[in-house]
Order: C-alpha cells, then structure tokens, then sequence
C-alpha cells in the first residue's frame, strides 16, 4: 500500500518532519482525504497527553449548552498544550466523548466556526464516542488529546 505523507500545513513532505508543526499527516494514497480530521498523524518529540477535560472554566463554572462546552472544552486543552510549551498545530489527537450523538450530530454547523476559531484548518486524527454519562453531570462532552511538542 502506499502511504502519502502530507505535513498538517497541506504539504507533501515524503515521510520528513514539517519543521514548523513537527507533524506529518498519514494518508493512503487511495484513500479518500477526510473533512474536519486527520486519519494519522506521526511526530517526534515531547510527548503531551491531557487527561479527559470538559467544559468548565478555571473555576469549574460550565458553559451554557453543547456548543459552548465545546469550546471551553478546546480552550482547555489548548492551555494544557500551551503549559507544554505548544500550540494548536501540535495536538495529533482529539478523542470526544459525548452524552447524545444527535445533539452533536445537530451541532455540526455551529462546531466548525469554533473548532477553526482555535485550531485554524489544523486537523489531528480524531475519534468521537457516544458515551451514557460522565462523571461530572453537568458536563456534555469529554475531550482527551495527545500533543507532539517538536524537540
């Protein structure tokens, strides 16, 4: 199978290191390119992982509504990536977890906007899960990420 490596800026990097994000998107050849994510991502250097954060602020107030969570959420994960020393452009990997589908389903439109707000078109491989509850019961969705800090 062959496997075209594209660095997440959108350029084809043959296997090498994006010397700017550190990543490079993994894409099959005859695989269809995917909308909002990546399908694999590889990297080298310091490895960040958060725990499952969910949208509260630094006060543990949450956001009002699904949408907003998101975002709060995404903020939270960026200011873990940031206390490393990264960026946006550094996370290989989001997992979601969320209480209804439909409700995410239903939110897509709005989500995009925000995802981009603080991600920009930068798209690490992520899964989303359907979950029956989380532990806080307030909470919405639940997001953990891996983060690739180059060295």
């Amino acid at each position: 199978m062959s496997v075209t490596r594209t660095s997440a800026a959108g350029k084809t990097a043959r296997g090498e290191m994006d010397a700017t994000e550190g990543l490079t998107v993994l894409q099959p050849a005859s695989w269809k390119k995917p909308r909002g994510y990546a399908n694999g991502l590889s990297g080298r250097g310091r490895l960040v992982l958060t725990g499952g954060l969910i949208g509260w602020d630094e006060n543990e107030v949450f956001a009002d509504g699904f949408v907003a969570q998101v975002e709060q959420t995404l903020k939270n994960v960026l200011a873990i990536v940031a206390e490393a020393g990264g960026s946006p452009e550094h996370v290989a990997r989001l997992t979601w977890y969320v209480k209804d589908i439909d409700t995410y389903r239903n939110a897509l439109g709005e989500l995009g906007p925000v995802y981009r707000n603080l991600f920009g078109r930068h798209y690490p491989a992520m899964a989303l899960l359907a979950v029956a509850d989380l532990v806080e019961r307030e909470a919405l969705v639940e997001i953990e990420a891996t983060a690739i800090i180059p060295d």
